[in-house]
């Protein structure tokens, strides 16, 4: 058992060294405020504040973990053993030249979030705002790579130490914006769509309509026997995302009535975990997200515990506390929609802390840390350069045995007009996560 002194044990405190600590090494440990006690127990001891008590392993504190509330603060970035550090501390005897607790909770608990920002053309925080992007950290995980330094300091003067066993995982999840490119959307859509066509004069696009209306072809975005191949091949269980919601600007699957979609949810779940893609519209009216939730949970006959927001809008902390009333367990939200990384620095899942409450949730929050439409739409990168950012990103979570999650769409794997040979990235991806 680890003692840990503070002067003061604040909730944040709390937090950021359950993290770091039990999820991230597996330690068992307890806190202490009394210096007395902290002297005479016996085992190995670690402290956490302005100065060192003696003979302890002494981690220097900056003042974060002691506040409450959110305010504008000087970060101090420097680089430390070849990766970045920021919130740096000035006692001699500290073991690290910065506070990775401080640090770390900044990141997790997407504190910067919190503060006055630009949000882009879907008002969001989107990547440039964050000061990972900024200064240039975007691409590492680095909570969990200073944990790995507190393992080694901690082995270092305790080499019988017992942490827990990591081991690296992959999730694969697809989203479902829209099951079909063609079928099931209705009269009035699909004369819209031909109206569409019409205008641009894309007669190729006209054709492919009528074929596969016709039952000539087969749907473009219908690429589930391929998914289920794959799934089988690879020994997968993958988490699909099913936007279930009534039509709108952003909102365009088929309509959630339409019995043949709804045979589809069935199918995928046979498979795999559903959970739901929370409409753009839903961010704005909470009573339509618990509809979505609701509609979908009977048409599976089942909770629905899993979520993932369309757009990848989130906004601190409105959307956890609206996803936690309505009983949603776990969120795969975390990550840019324009640059891959790892947006609250962590490639674990780790639990939900509100800062405008001080209170660490239930709502467990797993990051991703690459998409489909960020390496094809946003960056513009070719086939072959999308495929070395994924296993560079896979490497980064390998090193630390943390867990890799992408992001794929159904229309993504169709190898199809902008999609051609992506099919074949999804499967070298799987590979070399596999490898």
């Amino acid at each position: 058992m680890i003692i840990i002194y503070t002067p003061k044990i604040t909730k944040r405190i709390q937090y950021i060294f359950k993290l770091y600590f039990s999820t991230l090494l597996g330690l068992e440990y307890k806190f202490t405020a009394d210096a007395d006690e902290f002297q005479a127990s016996a085992g190995l001891k670690v402290s956490y504040g302005k100065k060192k008590i003696a003979g302890e392993i002494y981690f220097g504190a900056s003042e974060l973990l002691f506040e409450s509330g959110i305010k504008g603060r000087e970060f101090g970035f420097f680089n430390y053993e070849g990766d970045k550090a920021f919130f740096p501390v000035y006692e001699k005897e500290s073991v690290l030249p910065f506070d990775p607790f401080a640090a770390g909770f900044f990141l997790v608990t997407r504190y910067e979030e919190y503060l006055p920002y630009m949000t882009d053309r879907f008002d969001r925080f989107d990547a440039p705002q964050s000061i990972s992007s900024k200064q240039d950290f975007l691409q590492k995980p680095l909570v969990n790579i200073w944990a790995e330094k507190i393992k080694r300091i901690l082995h270092s003067h305790a080499p019988r130490l017992k942490f827990g066993r990591r081991q690296f995982d992959f999730i694969p999840t697809i989203d479902i914006d829209s099951a079909y490119a063609y079928r099931y959307k209705g009269t009035i859509r699909t004369i819209g769509g031909f109206g569409k066509s019409l205008i641009r004069f894309d007669m190729h696009e006209i054709l492919e309509r009528i074929k596969v209306l016709t039952g000539i072809h087969k749907d473009p975005f219908d690429t589930y026997d391929f998914q289920f191949r794959v799934q089988k091949q690879y020994d997968l269980y993958p988490v699909y995302f099913i936007l279930f919601a009534d039509y709108g600007k952003y909102d365009k699957n088929v309509p959630v009535y339409n019995t043949k979609f709804q045979r589809l949810i069935k199918s995928l779940a046979d498979r795999a975990a559903v959970g739901i893609h929370p409409s753009f519209d839903s961010n704005y009216d909470v009573g339509k997200l618990k509809t979505e939730i609701r509609k979908l949970s009977k048409i599976l006959n089942r909770e629905i515990t899993k979520s993932r927001q369309h757009f990848l809008k989130l906004s601190f902390p409105d959307t956890y506390r609206n996803l936690i009333n309505l009983d949603i367990e776990e969120d795969y939200t975390m990550g840019y929609a324009s640059e891959p990384g790892f947006r609250a620095g962590i490639c674990d899942p780790y639990c939900f802390y509100d800062l405008d409450l001080e209170t660490e949730t239930k709502l467990k929050i797993i990051p991703f840390q690459i998409m489909d439409g960020t390496l094809k739409d946003y960056m513009q990168l070719s086939n072959e350069e999308a495929l070395i950012v994924i296993k560079k990103m896979i490497d980064e979570v390998k090193a630390v045995n943390g867990t890799f999650v992408s992001i794929w769409h159904n229309e993504s794997l169709s190898n199809l007009k902008r999609w051609k040979g992506w099919a074949g990235i999804y499967e070298e991806m799987i590979r070399y996560a596999r490898s």
